[in-house]
């Protein structure tokens, strides 16, 4: 088995890798995919970029960022990818944290001086514009930094333990933890998203997920490319240029998260309908709602998929057809051992919930300079805890129940946030919703749920109260609804719950007279 992104890719083959859509739109062979990351790595060497020096790419989806990270890899350097639309003291922490040799920032940031170069210019980074000018993707130094007389290294070929790639969790409590991926755990991770939707070079995916993200790094991208198939790379994701694209490059199926569908769903759909093999659903609970609507609306098998960024990306999924696909349940371990253990490391009976650990070769061995999260993320038998509650049905399938840290403890009574989401998605003039604890002097915590309706459409909190007594205990009914019109997310579509009740509170507060 491959087991480094230069034996999965390096490929003499004048077979379509990737397409970016355009006027003209450019289409790049692995032929010449193969030979512009070896070119590119070579402008790397001359910079001076070493094995372990980190590569902080602050681009966007794009041709150029493609091959800078594939060329940083290959230079046994370590790729860290970052969101071009972070502000300046973002950029700053994740430069610093990782003390990157070099930035890379689009063409025209310097001379704008971009909250990027201004960050990596604090942490003497050097500093490179990048981009693709039609016949070769240019590494235009702008700055030395730490780089300043270390050029021309050697031309490196990457091993199978080093570090390909460095990401950071969300930080969804306290601070973002950085997530060491190396090459044989992205090589395993994709073959194991290849082997679960049964990739070959015959299917082509549009990405509509950043590069940033572990979702669309991993199984929009690096995946597919594995299999010898081909990606359509747009700049960025437009529900009103998805479908022309789709059809026009030949698309047959897409991953994306539930917010990127629902936005689909929100718009009229192809006519005729492009023949669809698969759409997976990742990086957040999909609602069975939203997973029935998907099927009918686009005739495509729906495949709910589970995975996190230790794991370098997917962990379990359904299974193609004619395997059984569950809604609300994100599937069985693909690749990976899945057990649901207890607090002493001790799985627990069939149908029982617990935190939900996983085990494989995908798997980081643990965070960067943070002993004490390695220590509390580890069980004894090597087992990665992920957070998540949740527990096995009759055929093995997940069903998850929330994170352990955002369960509802009402008054002792554990209530989870991803069954109330879903049961109020149901409602007819529902659009979204999303539940979390809220204060509460007596239970210590109750119900809040943040609720966007439906164009059109009026409804009060009692109103949907009234309608929710019917379907769940009294104890699980919300204590306060606060409807919104846009539901706040992260920049890759995620919900996090802290960040929903935050922002509702704050909308709540009345304005300061002036």
């Amino acid at each position: 088995m491959a087991t480094t992104l230069a034996n999965s890719f390096q490929k003499d083959s004048q077979a379509t890798a990737i397409i970016v859509p355009g006027n003209p739109a450019i289409t790049i062979s692995y032929q010449r995919l193969t030979a512009d990351v070896k070119s590119f790595q070579h402008k790397l060497v001359a910079l001076g970029v070493r094995p372990e020096d980190a590569v902080s790419i602050a681009l966007p989806n794009s041709y150029e960022f493609i091959v800078a990270f594939i060329a940083a890899s290959w230079q046994r350097a370590i790729a860290a990818p970052l969101n071009p639309a972070y502000k300046q003291s973002e950029f700053e922490f994740y430069i610093d944290d990782l003390s990157s040799a070099v930035a890379l920032v689009p063409k025209g940031s310097f001379a704008q001086d971009g909250a990027a170069v201004r960050a990596a210019r604090k942490y003497q980074a050097a500093i490179a514009e990048c981009y693709y000018n039609g016949r070769e993707v240019v590494l235009d130094v702008k700055e030395q930094g730490k780089l300043q007389g270390k050029g021309n290294q050697k031309v490196e070929q990457a091993q199978p333990d080093d570090v390909a790639l460095v990401l950071h969790t969300s930080g969804t409590t306290g601070r973002p933890k950085a997530v060491p991926l190396t090459h044989r755990n992205l090589t395993r991770t994709m073959k194991n998203i290849q082997a679960t939707y049964k990739l070959t070079p015959e299917d082509r995916t549009l990405l509509v997920m950043p590069l940033f993200h572990v979702h669309g790094l991993l199984a929009g991208f690096l995946a597919p490319l594995a299999s010898g198939g081909s990606v359509i790379v747009p700049l960025k994701f437009s529900a009103s240029e998805f479908w022309g694209n789709f059809i026009e490059y030949k698309a047959n199926w897409y991953t994306a998260v539930p917010t990127i569908h629902q936005i689909l769903l929100k718009n009229p759909p192809p006519n005729p309908k492009p023949n669809i093999r698969f759409i997976r659903s990742c990086s957040s609970p999909l609602s069975p709602k939203t997973f029935h609507e998907l099927e009918k609306t686009f005739d495509a098998p729906v495949l709910e998929a589970y995975a996190m960024t230790e794991a370098a990306h997917q962990m379990t999924s359904n299974p193609l057809p004619p395997g059984k696909r569950q809604p609300g349940s994100v599937g069985i371990g693909q690749g990976v051992e899945v057990k649901i253990l207890d607090q002493e490391g001790n799985e627990v009976s069939q149908g029982v919930e617990a935190e939900i650990c996983i085990r494989g070769e995908n798997v980081t061995k643990g965070y960067l300079n943070n002993p004490e999260a390695n220590k509390s993320s580890f069980t004894k038998g090597g087992f990665f805890r992920t957070g998540d509650q949740g527990k096995k049905d009759k055929d093995g399938y997940v069903i998850i129940t929330g994170r352990i840290k955002e369960l509802i403890n009402k008054g002792g009574e554990k209530i989870s946030p991803i069954e109330l989401d879903n049961i109020i998605a149901s409602h007819p003039k529902v659009s979204e919703a999303v539940s979390f604890g809220i204060a509460d002097e007596m239970y210590g915590q109750d119900v809040g749920v943040a609720v966007v309706l439906k164009d059109g459409q009026k409804m009060s909190g009692n109103e949907l109260k009234e309608w929710m007594a019917e379907k769940v205990t009294k104890f699980k009914l919300p204590k306060k609804v606060f409807f919104t019109d846009v539901m706040p997310k992260t920049a890759t579509g995620k919900v996090q719950r802290r960040l929903v009740a935050e922002a509702m509170f704050k909308q709540e507060q009345p304005k300061a007279k002036l």
